[in-house]
């Protein structure tokens, strides 16, 4: 089975999918981490994140492992590298990259194939898994989302404002909605879920009681 969770950024889609996946036994892929990842490598290789063909290359000579909650690239473990509002900033360039999509989506299917997962990003129901089982969108308000953001810049030990973030995301949103391949839509079947208001447990709980309301009915007869 196959869920997706769609849904702009700092709607927690990232923390709610892996706590999700974990009480379902499926697999966890955050397919943003991919695109942070290729950034982070380009960064550290000097790259000019505007040339084309040298980001496509970094994207395709990159060894990217998602495996128990935790991002290696080339070997090393870069869960926190790939979380700085620098790389978060800069990784518009990667996503906004129809050759690297390309390579990205690729790589989702590849993980995916055979296997129970619980994927989040922005494209996932839309082109990545567009058959999938269960499909959710999952969304808040901009003060909401942007606040979350600034709160885990800020325990990172990052220096922001809030109004920094806020102006971001603004134009993170704009990018990700008006990308002419991989935007962010949401289908006419998935189910919308908006975070504002609810604790972390809430919205797993939901999203748990989504996933049961679309699992297989020969998936629930072997249960």
């Amino acid at each position: 089975m196959i869920v997706t969770i769609d849904g702009p950024a700092g709607a927690g889609k990232s923390s709610a999918a892996r706590v999700l996946a974990a009480k379902l036994g499926f697999r966890f892929l955050d397919t943003g981490a991919m695109y942070r990842a290729v950034t982070l490598a380009a960064v550290e290789r000097g790259v000019d994140l505007r040339d084309e063909q040298a980001l496509l290359r970094v994207a395709e000579g990159a060894e990217i492992h998602l495996t128990d909650g935790r991002v290696r690239l080339d070997g090393r473990d870069v869960t926190k590298a790939i979380r700085s509002f620098d790389i978060t900033t800069a990784t518009r360039h990667a996503a906004d990259h129809q050759g690297v999509r390309a390579r990205l989506v690729e790589l989702q299917r590849e993980a995916a194939h055979g296997q129970d997962v619980v994927s989040e990003g922005r494209d996932q129901a839309t082109v990545v898994f567009p058959d999938a089982d269960c499909k959710i969108f999952l969304t808040a308000s901009d003060g909401v989302r942007a606040r979350r953001r600034y709160d885990d810049l800020l325990a990172r030990g990052e220096a922001v404002t809030y109004e920094e973030v806020f102006a971001k995301q603004q134009d993170r949103d704009r990018r990700d909605y008006d990308r002419p391949v991989g935007g962010l839509v949401r289908t006419a079947d998935a189910v919308e879920v908006n975070t504002d208001g609810m604790s972390p447990e809430q919205v797993v709980d939901r999203l748990m009681q989504i996933v049961a309301s679309r699992r297989p009915a020969s998936s629930q007869a072997g249960e």
